[in-house]
């Protein structure tokens, strides 16, 4: 997303459509497959405050709260902040952008990317405003689709020439914007090669701690099994130095 236009990713036009169909526990991704291993990475850092980037409704931010830690929330659609300000109202949620964070240096123990990422269009500008407002030692923590299967842009599943369902892989080298539609949203997702992420990281001068690419606790089984066939799914956690 953009400085000048909230909506130019889609998402302004898209929100209420998103806030009707994400329930509190999340969709598949967050609940079965994300959730945990996100809360077990915020646990280990020991971070006491976290600013969520793109935190849409506040859901992270609530679930962190109740695991005591203090929370911030911060999207540029303001449909968004005004449902997390309705469910968290003693919460800190604020409209703004990943690419000017209306933050301090070294503010927080921990920023996060929750499946924000791929709508930010100046991504390494949002990975270096993540780093400045960590505090030496702290950590940014992301959670993102992989870039295979970003590749693929709006082909989706196939079935190959054995009869058998396929994701194949699309220009992945090529960094771009595809527009993507389902349940009555129209967004614009970025795809953009795992390098182009690692360069704008280490950039920022931050270091790789931890890399998983997780695999579903629970769920319907044949959302488990398709999963299963290709991942799309990855955490990042990354280190400030002292």
């Amino acid at each position: 997303m953009t400085k000048r236009d909230p909506d130019e990713n889609g998402w302004l036009s898209s929100s209420q459509a998103w806030l009707d169909r994400m329930p509190e526990t999340g969709d598949f991704a967050r609940e079965f497959i994300l959730d945990a291993p996100m809360t077990g990475r915020v646990a280990a850092s020991g971070a006491k405050t976290m600013l969520d980037i793109g935190c849409g409704d506040g859901r992270f931010c609530r679930m962190m709260k109740a695991h005591g830690l203090q929370t911030f929330g911060l999207d540029p659609i303001a449909p968004f902040i005004a449902r997390a300000r309705a469910r968290d109202p003693d919460g800190d949620y604020r409209v703004g952008f990943a690419e000017a964070l209306p933050f301090g240096d070294a503010t927080v123990d921990l920023t996060v990317f929750y499946l924000s990422l791929i709508d930010i269009d100046d991504m390494p500008t949002a990975c270096r405003e993540a780093a400045r407002v960590v505090k030496p030692g702290g950590r940014v923590l992301i959670a993102n689709l992989t870039s295979f299967f970003t590749s693929n842009g709006t082909t989706g599943w196939i079935t190959g020439k054995d009869g058998r369902p396929y994701h194949p892989l699309g220009r992945y080298l090529e960094e771009r914007a595809d527009w993507v539609e389902w349940d009555g949203l129209r967004v614009r997702n970025w795809h953009r090669p795992l390098s182009a992420y690692m360069t704008a990281l280490l950039d920022a001068r931050l270091t790789l701690t931890h890399f998983d690419e997780p695999m579903p606790t629970g769920g319907p089984a044949d959302r488990r099994a398709r999963y299963r066939r290709t991942p799309f799914t990855m955490i990042m956690e990354w280190r400030k130095s002292l």
